[in-house]
């Protein structure tokens, strides 16, 4: 007979698009007896977000379907843009107050995180971690910062993975196999679903509306950030497309005068603009799409679900290789295309390869797609945290 699992404190900065979900589908269909403890309310009140330049709340209950409670935060400048943004110096109390039997715990870079650990080890309660950085683009830290990150990972009796560059991260900084248990990255698939009438309707009529009828369409979404490298997909696009082809943007940001400006110079290629898309209107444009773009650089990209959202959609992509995902996620000639990031040359000439696929080949990269991102769901997701649960349970 099985153990009985562990009461699971869970510690998130916010509720999110993508793991809020996910915390309704473990209440649904596990027997985990769990408690988020959310430490700002980002997300589900109308909050500013200056990456993106627009204030929103996301369009999805986030709430439902679990136990949670959001821990007062005391922080002057509340976020997770700073160490103090989230201060909840009510945490032990509250944490006391459930007695849980293990916390997970989601980053590391905020007091409140750190209080939670300190809690957790003066009542040996053994604490499970959930990160998803990577060396790629940057290297192994200095020595001094390389023996600090040593110690703290030294304090979880588990650590959750989400891929093969994270994996790597882990294991450089001294975590041992048997404290790594593999819980990818994961979107809600129910929403990205490209059989959806509603969704298949509202691509097409967006492709009408702006005049992508007949053209191999290339997505951009996200936050127009230098980070993420719009204005290099733009430069590359220009440099690369024929009249069959046209590049779409969705949201808003920093990069959006620059891009549109540029657009505007060059009014014989087709680049659309659209507006920061809420999270049940973005099937519809990764599905007016032939392949999604994300060409970031730098250690920032730690994963980009936005990529996972684009291949349920059956929508192969082009990403650079320091994307987190890029070698879990996306081969070359099997589920999309991949360049050297910062290379504007081999950006332009994966990117016009993007764009001259035949649309056999596609079909063909679309199926592969299809089967790869099916290993990459909320089930898979949980079978790792409960592996790690059941080890701490058998110790």
């Amino acid at each position: 007979m099985a153990a009985p699992l562990p009461r699971l404190a869970v510690i998130l900065s916010h509720p999110t698009q993508y793991y809020s979900p996910w915390f309704i589908w473990l209440g649904a269909h596990t027997p985990l007896p769990f408690r988020v403890f959310y430490l700002w309310d980002f997300g589900v009140r109308d909050t500013r977000d200056p990456q993106f330049g627009t204030t929103f709340r996301w369009d999805r209950d986030l709430l439902s379907g679990y136990e949670s409670e959001f821990v007062p935060n005391t922080a002057a400048d509340p976020g997770t843009h700073h160490w103090r943004g989230l201060s909840n110096p009510a945490l032990p109390d509250r944490l006391a107050a459930w007695r849980p039997e293990c916390l997970l715990l989601f980053g590391y870079k905020w007091s409140a995180h750190l209080r939670a650990l300190a809690w957790a080890r003066r009542h040996r309660v053994p604490v499970l971690f959930r990160g998803d950085s990577h060396f790629l683009g940057r290297g192994a830290p200095p020595l001094i910062r390389r023996l600090l990150l040593r110690l703290l990972y030294r304090q979880f009796a588990g650590i959750t993975y989400v891929g093969q560059a994270n994996r790597d991260y882990f294991r450089l900084l001294g975590v041992r196999e048997e404290q790594l248990f593999f819980a990818p990255h994961s979107v809600d698939q129910t929403l990205f679903d490209p059989a959806n009438p509603t969704v298949q309707a509202a691509a097409a009529a967006l492709r009408t509306e702006h005049g992508l009828a007949g053209k191999r369409v290339v997505l951009f979404a996200g936050k127009m950030s230098e980070r993420k490298q719009p204005v290099p997909l733009l430069r590359a696009f220009l440099q690369v497309a024929t009249e069959n082809d046209a590049l779409v943007f969705v949201g808003e940001g920093d990069e959006r005068g620059a891009l549109e400006s540029l657009a505007r110079a060059h009014p014989d290629r087709r680049v659309r603009f659209l507006p920061f898309a809420n999270q049940t209107e973005m099937p519809a444009r990764y599905l007016l799409a032939d392949f999604f773009a994300l060409p970031s650089h730098g250690f920032y990209e730690t994963w980009g679900l936005a990529v996972n959202e684009a291949m349920h959609m059956g929508v192969p992509c082009l990403v650079s290789d320091l994307v987190g995902c890029q070698r879990d996620l996306v081969r070359p000639g099997e589920t999309g295309w991949v360049f050297e990031a910062g290379n504007l040359s081999a950006l332009a000439q994966a990117l016009q390869a993007a764009l001259r696929t035949p649309p056999e080949e596609l079909a063909r990269l679309r199926s592969k797609v299809i089967a790869t991102i099916s290993r990459y769901t909320y089930e898979q997701t949980a079978a790792g945290l409960l592996q790690a649960l059941a080890h701490l349970s058998s110790r």
